[in-house]
Parts: C-alpha cells; sequence; structure tokens
C-alpha cells in the first residue's frame, strides 16, 4: 500500500485539516469528457473505488468515443453515469440506440439528463424532461438533472426563475413516481452563501430531490473566470473576481477550500440541509483535482489502487 495518502494526511493535517470537509468530501464524484479521460493512464492511481464518474458529452462529439469511454470507467470499478444532453439528440430512436449501446458495452445503469447548451436543438428534443417522458429510461436505476445555483439565462432570459422553478415543480412529481435515485447536480459557483440561499429556497418550494453540489477543482485563477463567464456563472463570478485584484493572490492557484469548508460548516449546522454530496469539475486537470481531494478527503479518497 502507497504511504502517499497518508504522507498528504500529514501534511494537510500540518496546514489545518478541516475534518467538516472530510465528511463533506465523502462520496463525491468528477466530470470526465473522453479527450480528457484519453490523457490519463490509470483512474485507479486517483480516485476512490466506485467513485460516480459523469462523463461530459460535448456537441461533436460521437456516441462511439462516449462508450468507449463508459466501457473502460465501467471495467475499472467506477460508477459510470454519462451525459444525454437533449438538444444534440436527433429523436426518440437515436436515444434509444445511445442508451443500449451504453448498456450494452458498459453496463450503464446511471444518467444525466440536461438540455445541453446548444442553442438550437438538433431534432425533437429541447429540455431533459420531453426526454424523461419517453419512458427510455425506465431500466435505469439513478438519474440526475441539472440544477442551477445561480440561476440560467438560458432558461430564464429575464434574470428570474420561474422557468427554472417550473421544471424543478415537474422533475419533483416525477422523482415521486420513478424507482429511479434523482438528484441534482448543479453548475459550479465559487461563494456558499448563493448557494445556501438557493437550496434553502428549494427545501421552502417542496423540492426534496437531493442536491449534489457543484465545485470547481483546482485550478489557475485566468482558467477559473475564463470558464466561469462561458457557463454564465453569476453573483459568485465576483468571488474571483476579487481574487483577482490581490496581487498576492493572482499567480497563486484557486483551491475550493473556503467554499466547501463553509458549506461543511453549515451542513454541521443544519443537518436537514439538502446537499448530499460534492461534483467536481476538474478544470484545472483531473490528476490535480484527484490530488487535491486525496489531501482533504481523507481516507475516503484514497485511489482505488491503494485501498
Amino acid at each position: 500500500m502507497s504511504l502517499l495518502p497518508f504522507l498528504k494526511r500529514k501534511e494537510a493535517d500540518e496546514n489545518g485539516f478541516n475534518p467538516e470537509v472530510e465528511a463533506f468530501l465523502q462520496d463525491y464524484s468528477i466530470e470526465v469528457m473522453p479527450r480528457t479521460a484519453e490523457k490519463v493512464e490509470d483512474f485507479r492511481a486517483l480516485l476512490p473505488e466506485g467513485t460516480r464518474v459523469y462523463i461530459a458529452h460535448i456537441e461533436g462529439t460521437p456516441i462511439e468515443d462516449m462508450v468507449a469511454t463508459a466501457k473502460r470507467l465501467a471495467a475499472d470499478g467506477f460508477q459510470v453515469m454519462p451525459h444525454f444532453p437533449a438538444r444534440i439528440i436527433k429523436d426518440k430512436a437515436t436515444l434509444a440506440d445511445w442508451i443500449a449501446q451504453y448498456q450494452g458495452e458498459a453496463g450503464v445503469e446511471q444518467a444525466l439528463l440536461l438540455a445541453g447548451g446548444v442553442a438550437k436543438p438538433h431534432g425533437d428534443f429541447h429540455s431533459s424532461m420531453q426526454m424523461m417522458e419517453t419512458g427510455l429510461f425506465g431500466g435505469f436505476k439513478r438519474l440526475h438533472v441539472a440544477g442551477h445555483p445561480e440561476g440560467n439565462r438560458d432558461i430564464d432570459a429575464d434574470g428570474s426563475d420561474k422557468n427554472v422553478m417550473d421544471a424543478l415543480r415537474w422533475k419533483q412529481k416525477f422523482s415521486e413516481t420513478t424507482d429511479a435515485q434523482m438528484a441534482l447536480a448543479t453548475q459550479f459557483a465559487f461563494d456558499a452563501d448563493p448557494i445556501i440561499a438557493w437550496a434553502d429556497a428549494l427545501r421552502n418550494e417542496g423540492i426534496t430531490i437531493p442536491i449534489h453540489i457543484g465545485i470547481a477543482g483546482p485550478a489557475k485563477l485566468q482558467t477559473l473566470i475564463k470558464f466561469a463567464i462561458a457557463c454564465g456563472v453569476g453573483p459568485s463570478l465576483k468571488v474571483l473576481q476579487k481574487r483577482a485584484m490581490d496581487v498576492t493572490k493572482l499567480l497563486l492557484p484557486y483551491e475550493p477550500t473556503e467554499v466547501l469548508a463553509k458549506l461543511a460548516a453549515h451542513k454541521v449546522a443544519n443537518p436537514d440541509f439538502n446537499i448530499q454530496r460534492v461534483h467536481f469539475f476538474p478544470l484545472g486537470g483531473i490528476k490535480a483535482n484527484a490530488n487535491w481531494a486525496i489531501t482533504n478527503g481523507g481516507e475516503s479518497a484514497v485511489p482505488a489502487s491503494q485501498s
């Protein structure tokens, strides 16, 4: 067994290890794309056994590449959750074919259903709800749908949350009729306060689907600002902009320590807080993200090859 995780933990202890963050990171998930997965020699050297790995389906990525990545990850013992972006799927027959390929080649039984970041739909679907209504996901054990702690102007152009909330109410009702376990997998944010306010607002509306909060992994500040603008991150972008104005921090890599510490502390103080898992967007690289999780996540973050 490698001593690396324990040496990292010792280093973290010396720098103020946070047991609340360790607990909050248990069973975290992470996202990859086929082209980034190709650069990783062995995921088992980076991720805990059984980690849920989302496979992002970017427009133009062949389904064959997606299925091959799913097959590889499944063979390594990870829970595979491919994206199904509604707006790049031509029709019900295409959706059925994708599902058949994933199930036949990789035994996939989990999926993230989302509209996708394409302005004009390629075919019949424009929302995740339409895909859910097809009944094609009836054999899946877990279905995740998108959440937006800071709103989504692609859905509510006026800056409100009316359409988003209507969709969430529909998905809440669906969650009460399906046998699949459901969760809201959210866009990443950098400030805990808007996240907490959003989660509480959902609870007050009767939306109790568990939340898996999106968090950007360690990365260069410039990289994060670029992704945040491209993805429409709202109020919490100011956290990065403020950091960029501090010359002493400008060249240091961003780490999600502060936002996770605040969310973890809130969870301890409010056990009914509906954020149940952390989902990482490894914007600074999968290896950097995994190593940060190993350092801060304790024994539950020990890679599969070292457990």
